[in-house]
C-alpha cells in the first residue's frame, strides 16, 4: 500500500479529472507497494559499512550515461558478508517471492543530497516486471507520471522496500525529486541517499 501520496497534476474537465485520478489509483493500487520499516537503523550502518568506502573514494559524477541521473555514485554488488547477505536475501524473499527470479548482482545508488533522477522507465533490456528499492541514509519523494499533467507524489521513508511492477513498472516514468520537494504540505529535506535495487530478470516480462 503507497504510504503517502499527493493527489495533483491532474488535467482536463471535472470528468476527465475524475476518471485519471480513478486510474491513478488503481495503477498504484495494482503496481506499487511500499513497507516501512523493513530494515533497522543497526541494518542499516551494518550495510553501509561493507560498501560506503568505496564510494567514498569516488567523486560524484554529474550524468549519467543514459542521462536519468544527475551528481550519483554506483556500483554492482554480487557478494555480501553473511550478516548482510541475510538482508538481502530476506529482501529478494519479499520482493520476489521464494523462488527469488531476480538479477543476481543488486545495484547500489548513491545519489549527493543536490543530485535527482529524471523520469524514466527501466529498459526491458536489463531487467524485468519487478523493480525494488531499499533506501538508506534518507527519505526522498517519488514522482510517478503517466504523462506531464498526470502523476502522483509518493513518500519513500528511509529504511523503506518499494515494488514497482504491471502500469506503474511500464507506463508511469519514476523519478526522485530534486530538494526540497514537499508532499500533503510537508516539506520533505532530502539529504544523501543510498538505494540498494533489486530487479527481476530480463525474460520476465509477463505483466507487460
Amino acid at each position: 500500500m503507497v504510504n503517502q501520496f499527493r493527489k495533483n497534476g491532474v488535467a482536463g474537465s471535472r470528468r476527465q479529472r475524475k476518471q485519471w485520478y480513478q486510474r491513478r489509483v488503481r495503477d498504484l493500487k495494482d503496481g506499487f507497494s511500499l513497507r516501512e520499516n523493513f530494515i533497522t537503523e543497526q541494518e542499516e550502518q551494518q550495510l553501509l559499512s561493507e560498501f560506503n568506502h568505496k564510494f567514498m573514494r569516488r567523486k560524484y559524477l554529474k550524468g549519467h550515461w543514459d542521462g536519468a541521473i544527475v551528481l550519483y555514485r554506483e556500483m554492482e554488488k554480487l557478494e555480501w558478508n553473511e550478516s548482510n547477505g541475510k538482508i538481502i536475501e530476506r529482501l529478494e524473499n519479499h520482493v520476489f517471492g521464494p523462488k527469488r527470479n531476480c538479477l543476481a548482482a543488486a545495484h547500489v545508488l548513491d545519489l549527493h543530497e543536490d543530485g535527482f533522477i529524471k523520469p524514466h522507465i527501466d529498459s526491458i533490456k536489463f531487467c524485468g516486471a519487478l523493480v525494488s528499492g531499499m533506501s538508506l541514509l534518507s527519505d526522498a519523494v517519488m514522482r510517478l507520471k503517466l504523462d506531464d499533467k498526470n502523476y502522483s507524489d509518493v513518500f519513500i521513508p528511509r529504511l523503506s522496500v518499494y515494488i514497482m511492477s504491471n502500469d506503474i513498472r511500464y507506463k508511469y516514468t519514476h523519478e526522485i525529486l530534486p530538494n526540497t520537494p514537499s508532499i500533503n504540505g510537508r516539506e520533505i529535506h532530502r539529504t544523501r541517499r543510498i538505494t540498494i535495487m533489486k530487479r527481476s530478470k530480463e525474460s520476465d516480462h509477463s505483466n507487460s
